[in-house]
């Protein structure tokens, strides 16, 4: 289950097509001086990108000269960013002045408006963490800032996937346990399932495991947890499957707060490549934070109206918390069941404003089948072309592939017909 170890000679070539997880900026304090109410705006934007959700930033007026009066009579933060509209000799004066007020371990980025490769490489020569052409993108900025705490050569962390159902039933722990299963055996990869319904998870039921411990325990452990106990703490389900399962318990109430889970997800993403978080259909703080600092979100809804209704919320409320990101991915569940009115799957996509990667037929028999003896459908079937969508789903949610929508969506409604009848 480390990035350290892998099996070469099956996973050298497939590990190298398969996208690693954002690294967050670590929790630190920023000021930024800028001269133009422009510049502040771009500073103040890049708070909505979510490899910043730990960092405190403030902004202020005065550019250089403000920064040196501030820290005259105050301690420095993390990182300093500061604009300048001087020439390049006169910023590199400023700057020594600016060194001279400051903290030995304090950062600092610099934004200018001279595009000088020369004044770049005296900056970077004087102490400069990074120099910033403006105009610039937020995103340019967060790149500059991440690349300043993120040590080179730093291993890779875990892509981290997060599956949520837009309505109760519609079955995203079965396309989330199910898509860990194809990712493991397609790519080869080591994935872990986090079951995050602590008092109802099914991950324990469906990979017929009985775990005496797993994720319950590492929360209430809180700041003892570490690696040593995470690795204890996972139940092997699979060859490549871990899981941190839910105790299924009622004994007590599982309340959290808002990034009690954060600590846990940080610490599999250092040894585990992929990792497949099991997200209950609950709104509060701490599923809102996880929806937020994933890498990728699946919404997994049914082809009817109040599944419509929510996976439209679901994406909107997501996409606000993830401005930056890409839209959720959406899976159609439960296609195709004989004689209910269904609506068709790419409008259904289309009304929610998400790309539909993947549309999963019903077979009572099949999904029953596998449910009651606790296996993935490749176990039941392995030559049931559910299977392909399930793979095909687990190569585009890794970055691996981009693929079109797999499997036919059964008897149909077409979606203006359906409201006309609503209202």
């Amino acid at each position: 289950m480390s990035f350290l170890t892998p099996d070469k000679a099956k996973t050298e070539e497939v590990a190298a097509e398969i996208a690693t997880g954002a690294r967050l900026v670590p929790r630190i304090t920023v000021q930024a001086f800028c001269e133009n109410t422009q510049t502040a705006q771009l500073v103040e934007a890049v708070l909505q990108d979510r490899r910043m959700s730990k960092v405190a930033l403030t902004t202020h007026n005065g550019g250089v000269e403000g920064a040196i009066e501030t820290y005259k009579s105050n301690p420095t933060p993390n990182l300093i960013i500061v604009e300048s509209t001087l020439t390049p000799g006169a910023i590199v004066a400023a700057l020594g002045r600016l060194s001279e007020v400051c903290d030995a371990a304090t950062r600092v980025i610099v934004l200018g408006h001279v595009n000088d490769v020369l004044l770049y490489r005296e900056l970077i020569r004087n102490g400069i963490s990074e120099y910033v052409v403006l105009p610039a993108s937020p995103q340019e900025l967060v790149a500059a800032i991440t690349d300043i705490y993120v040590a080179e050569g730093a291993a890779p962390i875990g892509r981290t996937i997060g599956f949520v159902s837009a309505k109760g039933g519609a079955g995203s722990s079965t396309v989330a346990h199910n898509v860990a299963w194809a990712i493991a055996s397609s790519l080869r990869q080591d994935c872990l399932v986090i079951d995050m319904d602590l008092p109802f998870g099914t991950a324990g039921l469906n990979f017929n495991q009985d775990p005496p411990h797993g994720l319950g325990d590492a929360m209430l452990a809180s700041q003892k947890v570490d690696q040593t106990m995470l690795d204890r703490l996972m139940s092997k389900a699979a060859n490549h499957i871990s899981l941190l399962a839910s105790p299924a318990s009622l004994d007590q109430t599982w309340d959290f707060g808002e990034r009690d889970f954060e600590q846990v997800i940080e610490i599999c993403q250092k040894s585990v490549p992929v990792i497949i978080l099991d997200i209950p259909h609950v709104w509060n703080s701490w599923t809102r934070q996880t929806l937020a600092s994933v890498d990728e979100v699946v919404v997994v809804a049914e082809p009817d109206l109040a599944n419509l209704r929510n996976a439209k919320n679901l994406s909107d409320a997501i996409k606000i918390m993830r401005p930056t990101e890409a839209a959720p991915k959406l899976v159609m569940n439960k296609v195709g069941i004989p004689k209910r009115p269904e609506i068709n799957p790419n409008e259904f996509a289309t009304s929610v404003e998400c790309s539909l990667i993947g549309q999963i037929g019903f077979d009572a028999h099949l999904f029953g089948t596998a449910a009651n003896n606790g296996q993935m459908i490749a176990e039941v079937q392995a030559s049931n072309k559910i299977n392909d969508i399930y793979r095909s789903i687990g190569f585009q949610v890794t970055g691996r592939a981009v693929g079109q929508a797999g499997g036919k969506g059964g008897s149909l409604l077409n979606l203006s017909t359906l409201f006309k009848k609503r209202a």
